[in-house]
């Protein structure tokens, strides 16, 4: 995904910032704790569509 896309898009719920999980294709939320999915190369920002994040960090 380009950083023109990402420093252009913000979270549908909060208008917060996203960050791009390039491993798990996903757009992530930190503070909704919510993971939007990238399909195709298309973020998917329906609130139906995102996953909510685990509570505990992974381990690195």
């Amino acid at each position: 995904m380009e950083s023109r896309l990402l420093d252009i898009l913000v979270c549908p719920l909060c208008k917060g910032r996203l960050e791009h999980d390039r491993q798990r294709g996903e757009l992530i939320c930190r503070a909704d704790r919510l993971a939007f999915p990238v399909r195709d190369g298309i973020p998917v920002m329906l609130e139906s569509e995102a996953r909510e994040l685990d509570e505990t960090p992974a381990a690195a």
